[in-house]
């Protein structure tokens, strides 16, 4: 009998590669678990209309952890619709499965660790260690989007904004509306979590990142809450920026940042900043946490052109396995992985062509296990 069960998500491009090389490493450390397969992303939108199908769906109801690939993610036009044979004239839209499963499963943390590791060429700067906290499930990336404008809402947003009045004599199909929603809870509990990892891990700052100055109503409550939780914790430095201003001080002043915490959109864009400063995307992966599910994976996405080729770097996914181990509780197994990938890219023998070498993703795998 196994110990844990895993959910194993390749979906679509390189996820299915970056995957089987994590896979190397996690056998090498003979880590004890079950892998079960679950179907996700562009293919099954394809087939079944539903990129993330009830199955899946159920099977992450009933593992321990899930390890995610990569997943193709844009906006479907009509015309691209209507070249799917089995979805023409079914009206199906593609949406994100990656977003619906942190909704489903209120994965309301969206973790992402960006440490540079010595001898890496693509470093911005040595020794950066920054870590950030984006909220995971409001904000932007609500979902609550009209496209074309109802002419309801037309009139309810006239009679309640001023602001709205030189839009309400716009068609309803001239513009559309994406509704950012922050909530006094989710602010909250993502910014807690922020100052109790700081304070688990002898962090000494948490800035929160927002746009209060100008989205007053919703990132003023994010920034609101904020100066409420810093009270429980009074050995915690806090400061704040924009949002704007920030992607100008992380590059210019980036060892004054610690731990960041964000609403969605900004976070994602922070962390993507971030995750370029210590080697690029081939190196940021990301936690997606709730109290009962966590989701790891590399913050790249599905890179079609690279399919089949086993070029891209899997030290993101590697990572994020790590995350997963730190998470359910094996510390041990997690240190090993970050100390034997911190020896393959400080020793620069073998590199794939993102660091100027021609390894292949399954050769990173096997340097990387050669030092567990």
């Amino acid at each position: 009998m196994k110990n844990y069960k895993i959910a194993w998500l390749p979906g679509d491009g390189v996820g299915v590669e970056v995957l089987e090389a994590t896979k190397i490493v996690l056998d090498k450390l003979n880590f004890n678990a079950e892998y079960i397969h679950g179907d996700i992303g562009w293919e099954f939108w394809c087939k079944e209309g539903d990129a993330l199908p009830q199955r899946t769906i159920d099977l992450l109801q009933n593992v321990d952890a899930a390890m995610f690939g990569a997943i193709t993610s844009k906006p479907v036009k009509q015309a691209e619709l209507e070249l799917v044979p089995e979805l023409k004239g079914k009206g199906i839209i593609y949406r994100s499965p990656i977003v619906r499963m942190r909704q489903l499963f209120d994965l309301y943390i969206c973790l992402r660790p960006c440490k540079a590791y010595s001898g890496n060429p693509l470093n911005y700067r040595d020794n950066l260690d920054m870590v950030v906290f984006r909220e995971n499930t409001e904000d932007m990336y609500c979902g609550v989007e009209f496209n074309p404008v109802p002419d309801e809402l037309k009139k309810t947003l006239k009679e309640l904004s001023k602001p709205f009045g030189r839009f309400s004599e716009l068609s309803g199909d001239e513009f559309a509306i994406s509704c950012k929603i922050n909530t006094r809870s989710g602010s909250e509990r993502i910014i807690r979590a922020a100052f109790e990892f700081a304070r688990l891990h002898n962090r000494k700052k948490v800035t929160i990142v927002h746009k209060a100055n100008v989205v007053r109503a919703t990132d003023g409550l994010f920034f609101e809450i904020a100066n409420e939780v810093k009270k429980d914790f009074p050995d915690i430095q806090m400061d704040d920026a924009n949002i704007d201003a920030m992607t100008m001080w992380m590059l210019k002043n980036p060892d004054n940042y610690d731990v960041m915490v964000a609403p969605n959109l900004y976070g994602d864009i922070i962390s993507d900043l971030a995750a370029q400063m210590v080697g690029g995307l081939g190196f940021g992966c990301s936690g997606n946490i709730g109290k009962k599910l966590a989701v790891f994976e590399p913050s790249h996405g599905s890179a079609p052109k690279y399919t089949g080729l086993y070029k891209v770097n899997p030290i993101a996914t590697i990572l994020a396995a790590k995350m997963m181990l730190d998470w359910l509780g094996e510390k041990d197994m997690a240190e090993r992985i970050e100390k034997a990938t911190a020896q393959v890219i400080s020793e620069g023998k073998v590199r794939t062509y993102d660091m100027g070498g021609n390894a292949t993703t399954l050769d990173i795998a096997r340097a990387i296990a050669d030092k567990l």
